[in-house]
């Protein structure tokens, strides 16, 4: 695997694959790459013949109160996890690399709809800072299909509507959330539970999967009515604060008046300090 830190390189080494006739998978990360990113990883190295992992930690994506020195890193992880997995190419550029002109810059690209709400409400600035940088790694990658995990659905919903807008020539592939054998979605957050929150943590799936069995067993229909259930089991672990719980459709993340088609129930809590999101889906 070759570790490349500079755009010129990353679209160079792209565009040669492609003039061989090779197939390219593109996995966009933040680092600290756990079995998630590796099961993303994967999946691009067994149905593309170029694939090619980015790590770059984007300070668009943190708000003022954000600390962004304090993100988890490990370089020399990082790589080893990627290698395994499979990865031909892993560009991790400075900052100086993707943003020439430093942060904040003039343009950005922000996504209306999917944006809206939930995650979007907690970090208002966070899905432009998201789309803008996925946006450049798109320009930059080329004709490619690109991985991301589903655990982050708000995240992927706004990406896939952008990369429609904006007729990349990149097909989007939402991959399943990759679980400890707990229930607990992966996440490099986890890293910062302490152990009695990380033994509390777990509650989030069982929430989802009570909403989910509201809807799939007992034929709920109505969204506050499943929402009701997904926060009761939630407050039933005291080290839990719900942020949200959300039932909504897949595609665009309203909120419908009755539950049909292909549904996602959305969650976030706090853990101490340590704020996670989850989700599950259900196909009606």
């Amino acid at each position: 695997m070759r570790v490349i830190d500079t755009v010129a390189a990353f679209r160079k080494e792209l565009d040669a694959g492609r003039a061989r006739g090779r197939t390219v998978g593109l996995v966009p990360t933040m680092g600290y790459l756990h079995d998630g990113h590796g099961s993303l990883i994967r999946r691009a190295a067994g149905e593309r013949d170029v694939t090619a992992v980015t790590l770059f930690v984007n300070p668009l994506q943190f708000a003022a109160t954000e600390d962004l020195s304090t993100y988890p890193r490990d370089l020399e992880r990082d790589v080893a996890i990627a290698s395994a997995a499979g990865a031909d190419l892993l560009f991790a550029p400075p900052v100086e690399q993707m943003y020439p002109d430093g942060v904040p810059i003039r343009t950005t690209v922000s996504v209306a709809g999917p944006s809206a709400g939930y995650e979007g409400a907690s970090r208002p600035t966070h899905f432009a800072g998201v789309a803008t940088v996925v946006a450049k790694l798109f320009a930059v990658a080329g004709d490619c299909r690109a991985y991301f995990g589903e655990k982050d659905f708000q995240q992927l919903a706004v990406i896939r509507r952008m990369a429609r807008d904006l007729s990349f020539p990149v097909h989007v592939v939402g991959c399943p959330t990759v679980r400890e054998p707990d229930g607990l979605a992966m996440s490099s957050r986890n890293v910062h539970l302490s152990p009695a929150h990380r033994a509390a943590a777990p509650v989030l799936h069982r929430a989802l999967t009570a909403g989910r069995d509201a809807i799939a067993r007992h034929g709920e229909r109505d969204p506050a009515a499943v929402v009701a259930v997904v926060t009761a089991a939630v407050a039933a672990e005291p080290l839990a604060e719900l942020d949200y719980a959300a039932a909504v459709r897949a595609d665009d993340l309203s909120v419908p008046a009755t539950l049909s088609g292909e549904v996602r129930l959305l969650i976030a809590a706090r853990f101490g300090s340590v704020r996670l999101i989850d989700n599950v889906g259900v196909i009606l």
